[in-house]
């Protein structure tokens, strides 16, 4: 297939070709000495004509002002933009003026990587710049950015926001919307305070598998492929909980894993089918301590990321300040919608959600039921971080009954901003009880729950062996970095969301 070329690409491929024929490499292979960024010298240059201070510098030309003899660019590195002085006789010392009349003026492209050497000071409107004494073409660029432009007023016209062009196009988008690296940042600042964070505790960052032979560990349908050698069908992982459980069964007290999970489900502004969490676990605790954990933990999140615990989303004001608030589900739904559901049985609860206006389907057993109701009349109105404790048997396989209540297990979920950030456990550890509840999610996949858990032999073995009572949690961090950056798509914060083929 022949490659359709604009008339931009067209004229940059002529300009490569005229800077090859001048024995120039527009690739070179050499390393380039970089000894400065481009925000450093800016924040640091006092601008006294005592200093003298050499550097080099490197990154993308993103202007070019010719002004005859001398001209003013502007390049961009990873940490910013910096304005260059360029003059034809400080860069061409001797009589060819050729790397200024003809490879600066007219061959360089806005979006080519260049290096320079020079000098720093500050112009007569009190910019701080680089007078280049040495101008050297690092990569050629064949493809024009999208150009945004910023007045002296600091208002960006013709602003990159296309949603379909950014996210399919990042490596574009860092380029011309440079506020999108702080999100990315910040990302990593989240993984980084958590990270520290359960270090100190004392808890160990392992591995498992993301190919498995059975997918366990939450309830929702996973990507499948097949392994050639081993002539065997593998899925990729919807959650590491039951391998993060083996290895409390073989002795580690605490252990946690930042993992890449995949659930081959519906797409949203929340939801991408190749998602991050953190799980993590700990022997001789229960979900009580794991509520404690969590808020402690996402606070100092905040406050390192922030230095308050008060985080501005959207249009609202969220304070991860200790203690959050507490709801038992049964609890929540009859606070938002009047109505206690915590008696019914299947039948009743299917004519209270037809009143609701809940939408179900045959194939929803009772906890389904309920975890459908609470999603459309509760999640959405709660803002403020509020866990909600306390569930249904029948919609928490893998934990443990509730040690007072009956017909309940000991699980909470964190709500912030309208959505589940998290979700832990008093983790079931009784072998028998779980294959009960294992034998009872096969019973709603035969009636056609497509996210009903299978029966996983050597999960049961090896809890048969024994488990000491353990608290489990799984974080979402895709929503926890929306929240954190004031992001309004879960597209935001990954660097490359999965889309549709062009």
């Amino acid at each position: 297939m022949t490659q359709q070329l604009s008339e931009q690409e067209v004229i940059r491929r002529d300009n490569l070709a005229k800077i090859e024929e001048l024995g120039i490499n527009p690739y070179p292979s050499e390393l380039y000495p970089v000894s400065h960024m481009a925000k450093a010298i800016k924040d640091s240059f006092e601008g006294t004509e005592e200093e003298k201070i050499d550097v080099v510098v490197s990154g993308r030309l993103m202007m070019k002002r010719i002004m005859g003899k001398a001209s003013f660019a502007e390049l961009q590195d990873s940490s910013g933009r910096i304005q260059l002085y360029v003059s034809r006789d400080e860069i061409c010392e001797g009589e060819d003026k050729t790397l200024y009349n003809t490879v600066f003026k007219k061959l360089l492209d806005i979006g080519d990587f260049i290096g320079v050497k020079g000098y720093i000071f500050k112009t007569k409107v009190g910019e701080t710049s680089i007078h280049v004494s040495e101008l050297t073409l690092l990569s050629k660029s064949l493809k024009p950015l999208p150009i945004v432009k910023t007045d002296a007023d600091g208002n960006v016209h013709d602003e990159v926001t296309d949603p379909e062009f950014r996210y399919r196009q990042r490596y574009v988008d860092l380029v011309v919307n440079p506020s999108v690296k702080e999100t990315f940042i910040q990302r990593t600042q989240i993984y980084n305070t958590m990270r520290q964070f359960l270090n100190d505790q004392g808890y160990l960052e392992v591995e498992t598998p993301i190919l498995q032979p059975l997918y366990g560990g939450a309830a929702a349908r996973p990507f499948k492929t097949h392994h050639n050698t081993l002539d065997m069908t593998l899925y990729m992982r919807i959650a590491n909980e039951l391998y993060l459980k083996r290895l409390i069964v073989g002795g580690f007290d605490g252990v946690y894993e930042f993992s890449k999970d995949f659930r081959n489900e519906g797409m949203s502004r929340f939801h991408n089918p190749e998602f991050t969490q953190i799980e993590l676990y700990v022997a001789y605790k229960d979900y009580e301590w794991m509520m404690n954990l969590v808020e402690e933990m996402v606070e100092k999140v905040a406050m390192d990321l922030h230095g308050t615990t008060v985080v501005k989303v959207g249009e609202h004001d969220i304070d991860f300040k200790r203690p959050w608030k507490r709801f038992t589900m049964f609890e929540a739904i009859e606070h938002f919608t009047g109505v206690d559901i915590s008696a019914m049985d299947e039948a009743q609860l299917r004519a209270a959600a037809k009143e609701m206006h809940v939408p179900l389907d045959e194939s929803m057993g009772k906890g389904k039921i309920i975890d459908e109701i609470f999603g459309e009349k509760c999640e959405a109105q709660l803002i403020q971080p509020t866990y909600i404790t306390d569930y249904p048997v029948e919609m928490s396989p893998l934990a443990k009954k509730h040690r007072t209540k009956e017909g309940l297990v000991e699980r909470f979920e964190a709500i912030c901003n309208g959505k589940e950030i998290c979700n832990a456990f008093s983790e079931l550890n009784d072998p028998i009880d779980q294959r009960a509840r294992f034998q009872e999610q096969l019973e709603l996949g035969k009636r056609g729950d497509e996210e009903a858990m299978v029966l996983d032999e050597d999960f049961l073995r090896a809890l048969e062996y024994g488990m000491p009572p353990t608290a489990g949690l799984g974080i979402g961090l895709d929503r926890l970095a929306m929240i954190m950056t004031n992001s309004d798509s879960i597209q935001d914060v990954l660097f490359f969301p999965q889309m549709k083929a062009e």
